[in-house]
């Protein structure tokens, strides 16, 4: 009897050993069986949601939040954000139709209820109609039996079965009876400090800034809500409207505004230039005269400077450090060339169709179009977003203001007045289109993430909720509020 050899066999008619592994010599080999085959979308998404997210942990638990690529080193939390940027959630509210197409912010304050406070999120919305709502987010009618309830409903994706289970919005809305007025014109700017802290709680200065277009008997209006105390909506007397003062009002158009950090000034544009505010006096002086209207304005992050957005496309610098004057008192008169889009005065002497701007002004730059939307940018605070109504989205440097360093393709528009986004992390830069389409880019590479339509009007106007999220939902700090005609959304990201 042949001696056994680990891992091998004797063949008694071949008379040798033949090793385990492989194919008996002279037997048939069993052909594969082929892989199922899969479309090229399966492919795609199963690709990017498993191999993707496998290499991305992989790659956090080994390398920390660093990681290496052909393109360099890339950090693990953007990239994450990226790839959750690309599947949203996104839920559309009932009721909210033809009052959130014009102003949209979120912030936090008190409601008295019997049992106490309530600490809370809610919405404060404006309409090209002249309305002007408070929404309660996440904990619907406690303690009240009066009001209008909104209910979410999935908009997108439509799939049966996608992410079942998963609570794709912060809970229903709420709006309490007396928490709606209409205003003598169209509501054009709600805005609080965008470097407050989230909770007005903590804050000394708990007013909200709220503009009206005008009508054509009479120019635009300036509000201030004051929330210092806890809303009441329990009360037979309605206190919203109670909470609304006009401070003080212009002879024009007034489209947009700006409040500094402090809250104690505010800038505005009109159809006539730039006027800053001195909220406590209530002293308005003008620091930019144009015959272009200031479409969007907003102060730098060292509060000297003001970005003023005008219709013919200019974007001006201009210095708001000079002695208060009266609102007729004289500015310093420039002669502005108009450039090729994306161009500077700085170092230029030849002019193509010039402007009479007054003002002490920096440096200027040219869009291709109408300047539809500014951002200031916290964690790169010498950069701002501009948005054009040609479509075009465009990254700057106030240090080189020679032209964008980063473009945002894809956008559709020709004539609206659209806002742009960006996250709290600074990662993503949003926004909607006239073909109805909403979209997603990352404002570092300007590669385009998420493309995708689920209403059939504008999405006209966005906002995050404040950084600390939600009281007992704080999975859902990354949504984003969206505002159009056919009325508010709510995205999200698991």
């Amino acid at each position: 009897m042949p001696k056994e050899l680990p891992g091998f066999y004797y063949d008694t008619g071949k008379n040798r050993y033949f090793p385990m592994k492989g194919p008996i010599p002279g037997s048939s080999r069993k052909r594969k069986s082929p892989r199922p085959i899969l479309s090229n979308t399966e492919k795609d998404k199963g690709k990017f949601m498993k191999s993707r997210s496998d290499k991305l942990l992989h790659i956090r638990e080994l390398c920390g939040k660093v990681i290496a690529s052909r393109k360099g080193k890339l950090n693990f939390q953007r990239e994450f954000l990226k790839k959750q940027a690309s599947y949203p959630l996104i839920s559309k509210y009932d009721g909210t139709q033809r009052v959130v197409d014009s102003a949209l912010e979120n912030l936090t304050v008190d409601i008295n209820l019997a049992e106490g406070l309530l600490n809370t999120d809610i919405l404060l919305t404006g309409g090209m109609n002249g309305s002007l709502c408070i929404f309660e987010v996440g904990k619907v009618e406690q303690g009240f039996n009066q009001g209008v309830k909104c209910l979410p409903d999935r908009v997108w994706p439509l799939k049966v079965g996608y992410r079942e289970g998963y609570c794709d919005s912060p809970g229903h809305l709420w709006r309490p009876p007396g928490a709606f007025i209409h205003m003598p014109s169209n509501v054009s700017c709600i805005k609080m400090s965008q470097k407050h802290p989230a909770s007005f709680s903590e804050t000394s200065s708990k007013n909200v800034f709220i503009t009206t277009l005008g009508a054509e008997a009479s120019g635009g209006t300036v509000y201030i809500l004051n929330l210092s105390e806890p809303l009441d909506f329990s009360s037979t007397i309605p206190t919203f409207r109670r909470r609304i003062s006009e401070i003080t009002s212009f002879d024009h158009t007034v489209w947009t505004a700006d409040c500094s950090h402090d809250q104690k000034r505010a800038v505005v544009g009109t159809n006539r230039g730039a006027a800053i505010l001195d909220i406590e006096t209530v002293v308005k002086s003008w620091v930019c005269r144009s015959k272009s209207d200031v479409f969007s304005i907003r102060f730098d992050n060292s509060e000297n400077v003001v970005l003023c957005g005008l219709r013919n496309g200019t974007i001006l610098a201009v210095d708001t450090r000079q002695k208060p004057g009266d609102f007729s008192g004289r500015l310093p008169q420039n002669r502005i060339p108009s450039h090729p889009e994306g161009h500077s005065t700085m170092g230029r002497s030849s002019a193509r169709d010039p402007f009479q701007i007054k003002g002490k002004m920096y440096n200027t730059i040219s869009m291709p179009s109408s300047v539809c939307c500014l951002a200031s940018l916290k964690l790169y605070d010498q950069c701002f977003l501009a948005s054009s109504m040609d479509g075009s989205i465009k990254l700057y440097d106030h240090r080189l203001m020679r032209g964008a360093i980063q473009s945002y393709e894809g956008n559709k528009n020709s004539h609206s007045r659209i806002q742009v986004g960006v996250d709290p992390s600074e990662t993503i830069v949003m926004s909607g289109g006239e073909d109805y389409h909403l979209r997603l880019w990352s404002i570092k590479s300007g590669e385009l993430l998420f493309e995708d339509k689920f209403m059939d009007t504008i999405p006209s106007v966005v906002c995050w909720p404040n950084t600390e999220g939600l009281q007992g939902v704080g999975r859902h700090k990354q949504g984003a509020w969206l505002g159009s005609e056919e009325g508010l959304f709510f995205m999200d990201w698991p």
